[in-house]
């Protein structure tokens, strides 16, 4: 039993170790293609009560779409910044989505503890393929993009956000 206790701290550590890693180090990440949106948009991925959303009913908004996981130390420090900016600019058409790269239980178990107020959806390890299709090459955490009402990506953060650069981008928009 303390052997199975201790892998499974050990393995917790490790995930830890490589959230902390990737949201330190800045990557410069690849040119996405708007073809990505499209298949965002034709994605359905369910929140953490298992009620499904297809993407598709967020389009036309303008969308920040941030792919976090709980385990990664950046992704959850940047979620109260999150969710101010989505109670300051939800009446300018921004809709905040976060898309997990984690389990339904601990993403379940995180939207019990903290109180976002932005739809937190599960999709697992098929959300790292997501993320790459928007030109995260490296599988970093957290990554963000910001994507028109038309659907064109306007721009990609990898590593914690910058919330002046992204309020200035959003400003510009």
């Amino acid at each position: 039993m303390l052997r199975k206790i201790t892998l499974i701290a050990a393995i917790g550590l490790l995930f830890t170790a490589i959230g902390i890693y990737f949201g330190l180090k800045h990557f410069e990440p690849g040119r996405p293609a708007d073809l990505a949106v499209s298949a965002l948009m034709q994605t359905t991925l369910s929140d953490a009560q298992d009620k499904q959303h297809p993407l598709s009913e967020w389009q036309g908004k303008l969308l920040l779409v941030n792919f976090w996981a709980t385990w990664c130390p950046p992704c959850v420090a940047e979620m109260p910044e999150l969710v101010s900016l989505q109670a300051d600019m939800a009446d300018k058409n921004l809709q905040i989505i976060g898309i997990g790269i984690d389990s339904p239980t601990n993403i379940r178990q995180f939207s019990e503890k903290y109180k976002i107020s932005y739809p937190l959806l599960v999709a697992g390890l098929s959300g790292t393929e997501l993320a790459r299709s928007f030109g995260n090459e490296a599988g970093g955490l957290p990554f963000t993009v910001l994507i028109s009402p038309d659907g064109h990506i306007k721009q990609v953060y990898i590593g914690r956000l910058d919330m002046a650069k992204v309020r200035a981008d959003l400003a510009s928009l």
